[in-house]
């Protein structure tokens, strides 16, 4: 019998607590594994990173003086005169306080694209180390300094729109293990005919997180302490500095390392895992990577979702202030729904995928080339169709929400096609593709922001709207010419044995000629 003691009066205490009951209980129920459990930790960490990412996307909002802006005097005011938001019944015209900061659209730009310089940074030397030295504290640590720093956020903005652009620059540095240290883990922890599923979910916690984020960010901004706004990023900060403590507690590297993971589920990813993690590390094949298709269809696949999703992710609170006039608290809330969508159906696109792999009937690369075609080309048609609903806040909500829902898709595509290709060195080619397509991602708030500047108008929006999608259409069909979802020679570690004792006789015929020639 286990006594947890929490002092009375004491959150913390009693979240910790809690977290300690729930590992207990896990570790206790027989049908719940230890790789069950690693894969729920990350996915609550991939919900904190986007938490993280997406709630100044929201704040800006309720930071900005929107209306002091200055605007191109040819263009009119109000191009919705008339219309109604959903929310509370008020005109267009009725909408909530304006922030105190004057910054101008371009230079919101930079502010939401700061956190993805740093992120960006930090892809590839993590990718590297933790396939040298381990993958879970690297991510435990990288994202308690995104926590920390988090807590800054209010107090830099008021020193300065540059001091905030570093505090953000930071917070990307802290979380850039997030996604490369994921993939290493799910590679030593997952078997593949579970890799559809399990990767899926822990990568649907970015909807989950930005599902949360969103609609809270716009409560805390409209009624939270601290001056409103401010609260947004105590309250996450909080939130993610737990989740790092409890990760780096519940969590280990491999299952060999694991002290109470049982025999037989040890056994079982060991002998699944192709030797991810039971054979010793060879050097990386940089030059086979490079020259590698597949590698290559995954990058560009990679970087027209990042350039597309970030440009939603960022902007589309924004849309929703210049264009529908959502109030704050409305904002939020609405600006969650495609990515309630998108979790949602990531979880159905995955046991379709699972099930598709599992029948025999489609094989790994088809059925990631038909998921990831459903996870592109739909949001591609539905940010055309969007960007011509004028308006109607109603139809343009649903449409973004259907076509972001089926976005969700990609998490059973490219997204977790490095584990096909490469289950030993899927964290190294993930930090590889997310660093770069990260570089197209950043792109997208800086490129919104130059064409909407002083010109918040329907028709640059339609060019913000429709460039994205004309990305996701090319990357998409390059993927399906090139994509492959069958494990490379490169990776196959029959080859390190075979090389290993080609080596071997080598040096022995060596070693016998020399014998022979001292001889002679």
């Amino acid at each position: 019998m286990i006594d947890i003691e929490v002092k009375d009066g004491s959150d913390c205490n009693c979240f910790i607590g809690q977290i300690y009951l729930i590992g207990l209980i896990a570790y206790s129920i027989p049908w719940i594994g230890s790789r069950h459990i690693v894969t729920f930790m990350l996915f609550l960490g991939m919900a904190n990173a986007y938490i993280m990412r997406t709630n100044m996307s929201v704040a800006i909002v309720a930071m900005v003086n929107q209306t002091a802006l200055e605007r191109d005097p040819t263009i009119p005011d109000d191009e919705c005169e008339g219309y109604y938001t959903p929310a509370a019944n008020t005109t267009v015209h009725n909408i909530s306080n304006e922030g105190s900061f004057l910054w101008s659209t371009s230079q919101q730009g930079y502010v939401l694209s700061s956190f993805f310089y740093g992120y960006v940074i930090t892809q590839i030397p993590f990718g590297i180390l933790s396939k040298k030295y381990g993958a879970k504290y690297f991510l435990g640590v990288g994202m308690l300094i995104n926590s920390v720093f988090g807590f800054l956020v209010p107090l830099s903005a008021n020193f300065g729109i540059f001091s905030l652009i570093t505090i953000r620059f930071i917070q990307g540095l802290g979380e850039g293990p997030i996604v490369p240290c994921t993939h290493a883990l799910l590679a030593k922890w997952i078997p593949p005919n579970e890799r559809s599923r399990m990767g899926a979910f822990v990568y649907a916690g970015a909807q989950f997180g930005t599902v949360i984020s969103m609609p809270l960010s716009g409560v805390l901004s409209e009624y939270g302490f601290a001056g409103g706004w401010p609260s947004i990023f105590y309250v996450f900060g909080a939130i993610g500095t737990l989740w790092s403590v409890a990760f780096l507690w519940l969590v280990h590297e491999d299952p060999e390392s694991h002290p109470t993971i049982p025999h037989d589920e040890r056994k079982y990813i060991i002998s699944s895992v192709w030797g991810a993690a039971g054979v010793s590390s060879p050097p990386v094949p940089w030059r086979s990577i490079l020259k590698s298709a597949p590698f290559w269809a995954i990058l560009v696949a990679h970087m027209g979702q990042n350039y597309g999703y970030e440009t939603l992710m960022t902007e589309l609170p924004t849309f929703m202030k210049q264009v529908l006039h959502f109030n704050i608290k409305a904002n939020g809330t609405y600006s969650s729904l495609p990515y309630l969508a998108m979790w949602v159906f990531s979880m159905v696109a995955s046991h379709i995928a699972d099930m598709m792999i599992s029948s025999e009937r489609f094989s790994h690369t088809l059925t990631r080339k038909i998921v990831n075609s459903i996870g592109q080309f739909g949001p591609a048609i539905a940010l055309i169709a969007a960007s011509y609903t004028g308006c109607d806040p109603y139809l343009t909500v649903a449409i973004l929400t259907v076509g972001v829902g089926l976005n969700g898709a990609i998490y059973s595509g490219f997204k977790v096609n490095h584990l096909d290709i490469s289950p030993r060195f899927a964290g190294i080619l993930m930090s590889l593709t997310n660093c770069l397509a990260n570089l197209a991602g950043l792109l997208a708030p800086i490129v919104a922001g130059y064409v909407i500047d002083k010109r918040p108008t329907q028709a640059a929006w339609r060019v913000v709207f429709i460039t994205s999608a004309v990305v996701y259409i090319v990357c998409c069909t390059i993927y399906l010419v090139f994509g492959n979802g069958t494990r490379q020679p490169w990776d196959n570690p029959s080859n390190d044995q075979m090389n290993l004792e080609h080596k071997k006789n080598k040096k022995k015929n060596k070693l016998a000629m020399d014998i022979e020639d001292t001889v002679q």
